[in-house]
C-alpha cells in the first residue's frame, strides 16, 4: 500500500452487518405480525376463539294449534327429524353429501345446491339442515355410523299434521320448506324452516309461527358438551280457533259427492264461516314431508284444478241468484213497484234477436214475487233494459259484488261487474243493448264468487249489514258496510225467497222444512251457447264441459239463529236439482233435522 492511499473501509453488507439486519428485520416482521393478529384483529379472533369453545344451537318454537269450533285439534305439531351438517366437524363435504345422497336417494346435485345457499345463513358451528323430514329409520342409519361421518347430526325439530287431510286443505292450506325468495325476505327464517304457504297458515303465519330459542353450549378441543345454558327461551305460536265445524264442513263435502264446485256457510249475525267446502281436494300432508316431483306435476296439470279454492279463486257467472241484485235495484230505483206485472210468453225480442226464458212455454203476467219464484228470465230482461248496464254494475258493486271480501284466505279474486267503459278498454269494443238483457240475469262478463254471494245473502238477512267474512272464531263482526237498499225492500226479496221454498212453483221446494223458516235462490249459468244437438238433451247427455253450472244460495232461521248456505256445483245442470239439496242437508245438519222429515 502506498502512503498515500485510503484505508478500504468495511461494507455495510458484508457478513456480520448483514445478519444483523437480517435479524432486525425478522423481528420488525414478527412484531408487526403480532400487532395485527393480537390489537388490530384481536375482535375477530377473540370472536373465533369463543366459538372454537363455546357453540349455539337454534331451539326451535312449536308452531300453534289450529281447532275447530268446537275444539276438535285440525292441525297441530309431532316430532320429526332432519338430517343437518356441521362444516366445521366435518373433513370432507363432498364425500359426505354424497354419502347423504345414498342414504336418502336424493340427487346429488340438489344436495349440493341445498347446501351452498345454506352456507351463507348459518353461523360458524351451528347446524345446516340438508335434509329436513327423514325417517326414523334413517335416523338410526345415521347414528349407527355418526363415528363414520363426523360432521352429520340429527336435529330434531316440530313436524305439521293435519289430522282431517283433504277435508279441510282449501281453508287450513299447508306448510313447507321456506324457498330461497322467502328466507331473502325475512331475516327470522333459517335454512330447513317451513311457513305457511296456502289458506290459513299462510295469511296467519306470523301470528302462528312464533319465535326461535338459543341455546348456548360450552365444548371442550374435542367437541365433548361441558355444560349448557339456555340464552333465549323459544316463545310457542299463537293457538288460532276456527269458525268452521268440522261436522258440518264433512256434511257439506259428502253432500257434494265428489263433484267438483263449492259450498259456503256463515253465520249471518257474525261473518263466521260454519263450513268452506272446495272440491276436488289434494292432502296437505304430502307437502309437509316434500311432495315429489311427479305428484306436484299431476296436481297442476289436473284438469280439474285440486289446487284452487273454488269459494274464493274461481270466479263464475252468477246466473239467476243475479236476479235477487237486479229486483233490488229496480224497487230502490222506482222503475217497478212489487205490482207492477210484466207477460212472459217464453221470450223477449230485442231488435231482429229474441231473447229466450228457461220456460219455453212462458210465466204469463209476473209481478216481482213471482219473478223471483220462479225465476222468469223474460221480467228481468225488461228491467235490464230499463235500468241500463252502468246503473247495474254500479249497484251491484255497492252489494259487495266484483269487489274482495277480505276473507283470511290468500289470493282471493275480486271478480267482474262489467261497464260500458271496462268492455271497450278491455275489447276495444262499444257495449251491445243486448249484453244488458245478460247482465240483468247473470250472465255474459259478469263473474262472482261463492263467497261474495254468501255475504250478500247474509246482509239481507241480518238487517243490511254487509260484513267481513272470517274463518276465525269471533264475538264482533266487522261490518264493513250497508246494503243500498230499504228494509222494505229487503223484506220483499228475503218474502220472494221464501215462497220460492213454500210455495208449490218455486224453484227451491226440495229446501222446505217445519218449523223453520227457509228462502233460496236457485241460479243455472251457461258455460257456452249449446249447439243446437244439445238443447233439447237432458244434463246427463250433454258433454260435462257443455253443461251449465248449478247455484243455489239460501237462508235459514229459527229461534234468533240465522244462517246462510251457498252451492255452486260446476256443470252441475240445474240448480234446484243438483245444487239444492247441498244446501238441504246444510241446514238439515244446523237444525238437527232427521233425513226424510
Amino acid at each position: 500500500m502506498g502512503a498515500f492511499d485510503t484505508p478500504e473501509r468495511p461494507r455495510i453488507f458484508s457478513g456480520p452487518n448483514l445478519l444483523l439486519i437480517c435479524i432486525v428485520l425478522l423481528f420488525c416482521v414478527f412484531g408487526i405480525r403480532l400487532w395485527y393478529l393480537q390489537i388490530y384483529k384481536n375482535d375477530f379472533y377473540t370472536s373465533r376463539a369463543q366459538e372454537n369453545r363455546t357453540r349455539q344451537s337454534t331451539m326451535f318454537s312449536p308452531r300453534g294449534i289450529i281447532r275447530d269450533r268446537d275444539g276438535v285439534l285440525l292441525a297441530e305439531n309431532t316430532p320429526a327429524y332432519a338430517l343437518a351438517l356441521v362444516r366445521e366437524d366435518c373433513p370432507d363435504i363432498p364425500k359426505t353429501l354424497d354419502q347423504v345422497s345414498r342414504w336418502t336417494g336424493q340427487p346429488r346435485d340438489e344436495l349440493e345446491k341445498v347446501f351452498e345457499i345454506g352456507r351463507k345463513r348459518v353461523k360458524h358451528f351451528d347446524e345446516q339442515v340438508i335434509v329436513p323430514n327423514i325417517p326414523f329409520e334413517l335416523v338410526a342409519l345415521v347414528e349407527a355410523h355418526r363415528l363414520d361421518w363426523p360432521g352429520l347430526t340429527i336435529a330434531v325439530r316440530p313436524k305439521r299434521s293435519y289430522a282431517y287431510g283433504p277435508t279441510l286443505a282449501h281453508v287450513l292450506g299447508y306448510v313447507a320448506r321456506a324457498n330461497e325468495e322467502e328466507l331473502n325476505d325475512d331475516p327470522d327464517l333459517q335454512l330447513g324452516d317451513d311457513v305457511g304457504k296456502q289458506g290459513v297458515e299462510y295469511v296467519l303465519e306470523r301470528r302462528l309461527r312464533g319465535a326461535k330459542g338459543l341455546e348456548e353450549f360450552e365444548v371442550d378441543a374435542s367437541g365433548r358438551v361441558l355444560s349448557s345454558r339456555i340464552v333465549t327461551q323459544p316463545v310457542k305460536g299463537e293457538d288460532l280457533s276456527l269458525s268452521v265445524s268440522l261436522s258440518l264442513q264433512e256434511v257439506a263435502t259428502k253432500a257434494l259427492d265428489g263433484r267438483a264446485g263449492s259450498v259456503v256457510v256463515m253465520d249471518a249475525n257474525t261473518g263466521e264461516i260454519l263450513a268452506q267446502v272446495s272440491l276436488p281436494s289434494y292432502d296437505p300432508n304430502e307437502f309437509v314431508v316434500g311432495i315429489s316431483h311427479a305428484k306436484w306435476k299431476e296436481l297442476l296439470e289436473d284438469p280439474e284444478h285440486p289446487m284452487q279454492n273454488r269459494p274464493v279463486q274461481s270466479a263464475y257467472p252468477p246466473g239467476s241468484v243475479f236476479k235477487l241484485v237486479v229486483g233490488g235495484l229496480a224497487l230502490e230505483s222506482g222503475s217497478v213497484t212489487p205490482a207492477t206485472t210484466v207477460f212472459c210468453s217464453g221470450s223477449y225480442k230485442l231488435g231482429e234477436r229474441s231473447f229466450r226464458c228457461w220456460n219455453k212455454g212462458g210465466h204469463g203476467l209476473v209481478d216481482f214475487k213471482k219473478s223471483l219464484r220462479e225465476s222468469c228470465d223474460v221480467y228481468y230482461y225488461q228491467l235490464g233494459e230499463r235500468l241500463g248496464v252502468n246503473a247495474i254494475s254500479d249497484y251491484a258493486t255497492r252489494c259487495g259484488f266484483g269487489v274482495r271480501t277480505g276473507v283470511e284466505l290468500p289470493h282471493e279474486r275480486s271478480g267482474n261487474m262489467p261497464t260500458a267503459e271496462w268492455k271497450l278498454k278491455r275489447f276495444g269494443e262499444k257495449w251491445q243493448r243486448g249484453e244488458t238483457l245478460n247482465y240483468s240475469i247473470g250472465q255474459g262478463y259478469t263473474q262472482t264468487t261463492p263467497l261474495q254471494v254468501a255475504r250478500f245473502v247474509a246482509a239481507l238477512v241480518n238487517g243490511g249489514k254487509l260484513l267481513r267474512p272470517t274463518l276465525l272464531a269471533t264475538a264482533s263482526p266487522d261490518v264493513i258496510g250497508e246494503l243500498p237498499m230499504k228494509a222494505s225492500t229487503r223484506k220483499l226479496i228475503l218474502d220472494a225467497m221464501v215462497a220460492t221454498v213454500e210455495e208449490d212453483r218455486g224453484t227451491a221446494r226440495l229446501l222446505r222444512r217445519t218449523g223453520i223458516r227457509i228462502g233460496g235462490k236457485t241460479g243455472t249459468a251457461q258455460v257456452v251457447k249449446l249447439m243446437d244437438k244439445y238443447e233439447k238433451k237432458k244434463t246427463q247427455e250433454i258433454p260435462y264441459k257443455y253443461r251449465d253450472h248449478a247455484w243455489l244460495a239460501g237462508f235459514a232461521e229459527k229461534d234468533g239463529r240465522r244462517y246462510v248456505a251457498v252451492a255452486m256445483v260446476e256443470h252441475g245442470g240445474h240448480g234446484g236439482s243438483d245444487a239444492g239439496p247441498v244446501v238441504a242437508a246444510v241446514f238439515d245438519a244446523l237444525f238437527g233435522v232427521q233425513q226424510g222429515n
